[in-house]
C-alpha cells in the first residue's frame, strides 16, 4: 500500500497528536503496550513448550531409544538374533541388549526404589545422555566385575552417598531356603554420578555392566529387551513394522510414542490450548487500536471534512487510517518479539527473582520432570504469531478507515 507525500505527513501527524489530543495519544500508546505483551507472552511460552517437549524428547530417547522389544516374562533368552535382525532392518541407526529391574537400594540405614539398568560396557561409555551428564567419577571405571555403578545425582543425594561409597542393592529374586525366598544383597561402589536433568531418572536411575546384572539378577545369559534407535523417530511405527512381525513370537516391540502417550499428548493438548488463549490476548489488546482509532476519527471529523474539499480522496484517506493503525500495531509487535526473546534468554534470572519475591519454588522438578526450564525458539512460529499479530491489526483498522472516508463534508462544514 504506498502513500503519497501528503498521505505519508498526515498519517505522522496523526500518529504524534497534539496537545489537546493526549488522552488519544495515551489510549493509542496503552494499544501499543498491550501488543507487545500479548506478543511477548505468546513468544515466551511457545518457545517454553517447545523447548520442554524437545529436552523431555531428548531425555527420553537418550536412556530409553525410540523403541523397545521386552521379553515375554521379562527375559530375553535368543537377544543376540534379536539384536542382529534389528540391525539388519533399514532405518534402524542401533540395537542395545539391555537390563531393567526395579530394585532397592540402602545405605546406612536409608533405602529408595531404584531401577537397576545392564548394559554393556562399550554401550555406556557411547551413550551421549550419560557421557555429557557425569558431575563426579567416570564412566570408564565400568567394567565387568569391578562391582561398581554409576547412579543419579538426586538418588545420591536420598541416600546421602558420594562417589566412593558402597551402596547394597537388595533383589528379591534370592536362593531358596526351607523358610523361603531369602533377599539378594550384594554392595557396588559408586563410581560415577551423573545428572541427565530428567527427575525421575536422576532419582532413580543405577547403570551397571551388564554381566554384572545378569549376576546379581541370576538371569544367566538373557537379557531384559532390546532397545532401538531408528533414523527418523516420527516414523518408527512405519520403521519396525516388518521388524514387530518377525519378533512377534519373542518378545513385543513398543516405540516411545506408546511408552509415553499421556505425557506427549498431555503437552500437545497444552500448547493448543495456550496458543489458543493467548492469541485471545492479543485479539483483545488489538480491540484497543481499534477504539484509539475511531476515537482518532472523531476528533479529526472537521480535518477529514476539510481534506475532502481539498480533493483528499476516500481511498486517500483509507490509506492514512489503515496505516495509522498498523503502524501502531508493528511497533507493538517489534517491541514484543524483542521483549519476549530478553526475557527468554534471562528467563533462569527471572524464575530466580518471582521465587526470591514470592518465597515459592516457581519451577519444582518434582512436578515438572525437568530439572530446568527449557526454551526452543521456532523462526516459523514466531513469524507467525507475528503475521497474525499484524493481520488482526490491519482488520482493527478497517472500521475507522471506512468510517473516516465516508464523512460527508458538506454535513460537517455547515455547522462550523
Amino acid at each position: 500500500m504506498l502513500l503519497s507525500r501528503y498521505e505519508r505527513m498526515i498519517a505522522r501527524r496523526y500518529l504524534l497528536p497534539g496537545r489537546g489530543e493526549a488522552f488519544i495519544f495515551l489510549v493509542a500508546s496503552i494499544s501499543l503496550v498491550a501488543v507487545m505483551l500479548g506478543v511477548a507472552a505468546l513468544v515466551i511460552v511457545m518457545s517454553v513448550m517447545n523447548g520442554f517437549r524437545a529436552e523431555l524428547f531428548d531425555k527420553i530417547t537418550g536412556l530409553n531409544g525410540h523403541a523397545v522389544i521386552q521379553g515375554y516374562g521379562g527375559q530375553l533368552r535368543d537377544w543376540r538374533e534379536i539384536v542382529a535382525e534389528s540391525r539388519k532392518t533399514p532405518g534402524v541407526v542401533s540395537a542395545t541388549p539391555l537390563i531393567e529391574q526395579p530394585l532397592m537400594a540402602g545405605f546406612q540405614g536409608r533405602v529408595e526404589g531404584v531401577l537397576v539398568r545392564g548394559m554393556n560396557v562399550s554401550d555406556i561409555r557411547e551413550n551421549p545422555t550419560l557421557n555429557r551428564n557425569v558431575v563426579l567419577g567416570s564412566l570408564g571405571e565400568l567394567k565387568p566385575g569391578c562391582e561398581c555403578v554409576a547412579m543419579g545425582s538426586r538418588l545420591a543425594n536420598a541416600l546421602g552417598v558420594s562417589l566412593g561409597s558402597s551402596v547394597s542393592l537388595i533383589s528379591p529374586q534370592g536362593p531358596s531356603t526351607p523358610f523361603g525366598t531369602v533377599p539378594r544383597i550384594v554392595s557396588y561402589r559408586i563410581a560415577a554420578i551423573f545428572e541427565v536433568g530428567v527427575y525421575d531418572y536422576d532419582k532413580a536411575f543405577v547403570v551397571m555392566p551388564m554381566q554384572d546384572a545378569q549376576t546379581l539378577l541370576l538371569m544367566g545369559d538373557s537379557v531384559g529387551m532390546v532397545e532401538i534407535d531408528t533414523e527418523d523417530p516420527d516414523r518408527v511405527g512405519e520403521i519396525l513394522a516388518p521388524l514387530a512381525q518377525k519378533v512377534a513370537a519373542t518378545g513385543q516391540l513398543t516405540d516411545w510414542r506408546t511408552l509415553n502417550a499421556t505425557l506427549f499428548e498431555a503437552l500437545a493438548v497444552d500448547r493448543l490450548v495456550t496458543f489458543t488463549v493467548l492469541s485471545i490476548l492479543i485479539l483483545v489488546a488489538v480491540f484497543n487500536i481499534l477504539s484509539s482509532l475511531i476515537m482518532l476519527v472523531r476528533a479529526k471529523t472537521r480535518d477529514i471534512a476539510i481534506l475532502r474539499t481539498m480533493g483528499a480522496t476516500r481511498s486517500g484517506l483509507i490509506k492514512i487510517f489503515v496505516t495509522v493503525g498498523t503502524t501502531i500495531g508493528s511497533l507493538g509487535i517489534v517491541a514484543g518479539l524483542i521483549l519476549g526473546f530478553i526475557l527468554l534468554y534471562f528467563r533462569h534470572g527471572v524464575l530466580s527473582f518471582l521465587g526470591f519475591v514470592t518465597g515459592q519454588q516457581i519451577w519444582d522438578p518434582t512436578m515438572r520432570y525437568l530439572t530446568e526450564l527449557p526454551a526452543k525458539t521456532d523462526p516459523v512460529e514466531v513469524a507467525g504469531i507475528a503475521l497474525m499479530a499484524l493481520g488482526f491489526s490491519f482488520l482493527a483498522t478497517l472500521y475507522p478507515a471506512f468510517k473516516a472516508a465516508s464523512t460527508d463534508p458538506v454535513q460537517v462544514l455547515r455547522y462550523e
